[in-house]
């Protein structure tokens, strides 16, 4: 479901440069992620990156799944 969120986040609006910083901060360790959405003058309007602008004002929507890992999963060793 992430591959295919991330795939298809542009077609949402926004600019891709800031869908392309966001998974990035959304894959990254927290200062990196601070670093990233600072450096793409991203607004965090909420703390876990669910709501985000641009400088411009677009909106940016990212749903819990693309922010952790499933903690509903059974791994099982072949």
């Amino acid at each position: 479901m992430r591959e295919e969120f991330w795939d298809t986040a542009p077609h949402y609006g926004g600019q891709k440069e800031i869908w392309d910083a966001l998974r990035v901060a959304s894959e990254s360790e927290v200062s990196h992620a601070q670093a990233v959405v600072e450096s793409a003058g991203i607004i965090v309007s909420n703390a876990d990156l669910t709501l985000c602008y641009d400088e411009r004002g677009a909106k940016y929507e990212l749903p819990k799944y693309v922010l952790s890992e499933p903690a509903n999963l059974i791994i099982r060793d072949s």
